[in-house]
């Protein structure tokens, strides 16, 4: 056995639980192998199933700014086109930015970026979906992500100080766990 090989394995390459005070089964972090050393998680023993997930950002701008985004004023160009395919991109390549993360056969992403002029508001919400061994909250958070940054990016000449307000993920199904919604359902 190398040094990198770990005994402590279960045969399935996941790490034992240990027993925690008075003597009951705590998890051990699944992204850590028995020496603390980052891992990627072993999901081939995991069934393939339907997974989808929803995720947001919004953007603060001044109304000013809100107005040319939502009328295509933007000296850039289409703000809400040039996000939502950033984000797509973003999505596929999620693996590439978050190392732990797995490969994904996505089956569908959509990018949509609302905006509420008044507010100052540009909200990306992106919905991520696949048939996979594992989830894809990762893909909806890096395409609401990307998309975020690109408004950003696309803003900037007519408004430095737009900030990204929030990131989060609002729903997401399939696998062992089942369903999750945020309360309250966020940005």
């Amino acid at each position: 056995m190398s040094q990198h090989d770990d005994a402590s394995h279960a045969p399935s390459g996941r790490p034992a639980a240990s027993a925690g005070e008075g003597g009951a089964s705590t998890p051990t972090p699944t992204h850590l192998d028995a020496q603390g050393r980052a891992r990627m998680v072993d999901v081939g023993d995991k069934d393939v199933s339907d997974r989808t997930a929803r995720a947001a950002a919004v953007v603060l701008v001044r109304p000013d700014t809100a107005r040319a985004v939502a009328e295509g004023a933007v000296p850039k160009g289409d703000v809400a086109a040039i996000a939502r395919i950033a984000g797509i991109q973003a999505a596929k390549r999620t693996p590439e930015l978050l190392p732990l993360c797995h490969h994904v056969a996505l089956a569908t992403v959509e990018v949509s970026v609302t905006v509420d002029v008044d507010a100052g508001r540009v909200r990306c919400e992106a919905l991520a979906r696949a048939a996979d061994r594992t989830g894809v909250e990762m893909e909806a958070l890096t395409a609401a992500s990307v998309a975020a940054l690109t408004v950003y990016d696309m803003v900037k000449s007519v408004e430095r100080g737009a900030v990204i307000e929030r990131v989060a993920l609002l729903e997401k199904s399939g696998g062992r766990t089942g369903t999750w919604r945020a309360q309250p359902e966020g940005p």
